[in-house]
């Protein structure tokens, strides 16, 4: 019987461990939804840039936690920060699946910056901000938030799967990021030096779609796979309303926003294609905190309510002139927080119902205030981390590209790899093979010179490109620069 006992425990923390991973290697994914989402939301010019950066977040991010992430976070320590496990000494290994899902987390809080800062970013500012939030600014609130001596778990904070120390901490960075940096040029100002609001659309709808989709397909283990294991009693049903609970949050600010959007409430009378996608990523941030305890109706009323939040947020950068490419710091920052308040009111055992007696109250109050002060906490440090950041690059004169590069995009400028080549344009008639033989050579170079002069001008004319030529002689195109575009 003891044989058989030890049996069955090694084979649930087996089974833990795979259910961790797995999560773990999904969530991963919310990579390269975030690298198509913002590569999508950003001008053509910098798409490269876009996705690079989310490609090395992942291998920064890695080596900064792996050094000194995750000693800070979960090594023996205080109630504010460990001091063990530096670059993995000693790391037991049933503590590895666990050192993995953490590394995604906090490889996440960094790439939400990514966003806020496009466009205009140094390269070398990106990876130094990679390095310090995946590391330093992020470790230390997991460990107050999520481990036993943690100062915020035992005051009473409780945050299921990270809307303050991922999202809220993102949103924060994000912010000061986008201030210290300044907005892009001509986003506020035309090139003339006019006070007048420019829109910088970004160049492919498309990559937008796909990368909010794999980003909703991410949520659902993100915060599914927050639990931790799935061999306990009841951790089926609670995995199962998690996943349930993360998609209703999103329908609820989709929808809300996607009629409003028609009605008016949000700019021109249309169905509103950004907002939604944004609402949408908004509402599941917002339910992050007490998805695992949650009806389905409050996690619908949590998103629904979510989406205004974020329209809100987004006029109130616009105005202050914080220029926020991807609206991060709105669904980020004002998901987070709205976030850990909405669980205080939505749950089980929130202030919207449940309240029996004078003592009960009392406790969800308290409850909610816990969830304000470790709000304000995560808020004040991730300020202080970033204005010490942020600050220094910028006085040191590495945050922000030159205008010259800027304008010329930063592919060309920083990684001398468009993300569309011109030579990818050249287009010639399609001709099947058994017409070849029927052609001249001299009939099918006039073809290939006619329809490579065609393409030169469509380029022209869509401004991918400053200076092309054709040469009539040869039918050959050179492309010597990209355009603004």
């Amino acid at each position: 019987m003891a044989t058989n006992s030890t049996d069955l425990d090694e084979l649930k923390k087996n089974v833990d461990n795979v259910f961790i991973m797995t999560n773990a290697i999904i969530v991963c994914l919310m990579q390269s939804g975030f690298a198509c989402l913002e590569a999508g939301a950003v001008r053509s010019k910098n798409t490269t840039n876009i996705i690079m950066k989310n490609i090395m977040d992942i291998f920064i991010s890695c080596i900064s936690y792996w050094l000194v992430g995750y000693a800070l976070a979960y090594g023996e320590g205080n109630s504010i920060l460990g001091y063990t496990y530096w670059a993995g000494i000693g790391l037991p290994a049933n503590k590895m699946s666990h050192w993995f899902f953490q590394f995604i987390f906090a490889a996440t809080a960094a790439t939400i910056v990514s966003g806020a800062v496009a466009e205009r970013c140094n390269f070398i500012a990106y990876i130094v901000y990679s390095i310090g939030i995946s590391g330093i600014v992020y470790p230390p609130i997991s460990r107050w938030v999520w481990t036993e001596v943690g100062w915020l778990n035992r005051l009473g904070y409780v945050d299921f799967s990270g809307c303050g120390p991922v999202h809220l901490l993102g949103g924060v960075c994000s912010f000061f990021g986008a201030l210290f940096l300044g907005p892009r040029l001509g986003r506020f100002e035309s090139q003339d030096g006019n006070s007048e609001k420019e829109e910088i659309v970004g160049h492919s709808v498309p990559l937008v779609g796909l990368g909010t989709m794999i980003l909703i397909t991410g949520f659902l283990s993100f915060n599914g796979g927050s639990l931790g294991s799935m061999t306990n009693p009841g951790d089926g049903d609670i995995i199962a309303r998690v996943i349930t609970n993360t998609v209703l949050g999103g329908t609820g600010g989709a929808i809300t926003i996607l009629i409003a959007s028609k009605m008016g409430f949000c700019g021109p009378p249309v169905w509103n294609f950004s907002l939604t996608v944004n609402a949408a990523l908004i509402g599941m941030v917002s339910v992050c905190a007490g998805v695992n305890n949650m009806a389905m109706w409050a996690s619908f009323v949590c998103g629904v309510t979510a989406g205004p939040i974020y329209v809100l947020i987004r006029s109130i950068m616009i105005r202050c002139r914080v220029d926020d490419p991807l609206d991060a710091v709105a669904v980020h920052f004002g998901g987070g927080l709205w976030g850990l308040i909405a669980a205080s009111l939505f749950d089980n055992n929130g202030l919207v119902f449940g309240a029996v007696s004078e003592s009960s109250l009392s406790t969800m109050f308290q409850i909610l205030w816990h969830r304000i002060i470790g709000a304000a906490a995560i808020i004040v440090w991730g300020g202080f981390a970033s204005c010490v950041m942020f600050g220094t690059l910028k006085y040191l004169g590495k945050l922000r590209v030159s205008e010259e590069d800027e304008r010329r995009g930063l592919d060309l400028a920083m990684h001398n790899e468009p993300g569309y080549h011109p030579s990818g344009w050249k287009t010639f008639p399609p001709v099947a093979p058994w017409q070849t033989s029927l052609l001249s050579t001299t009939d099918v170079t006039h073809r290939g010179r006619k329809h490579q002069k065609n393409n030169a001008h469509n380029l022209r004319s869509t401004n991918f490109v400053n200076e092309a030529f054709v040469d009539t002689e040869n039918g050959d195109r050179a492309v010597e620069e990209t355009s603004k575009m």
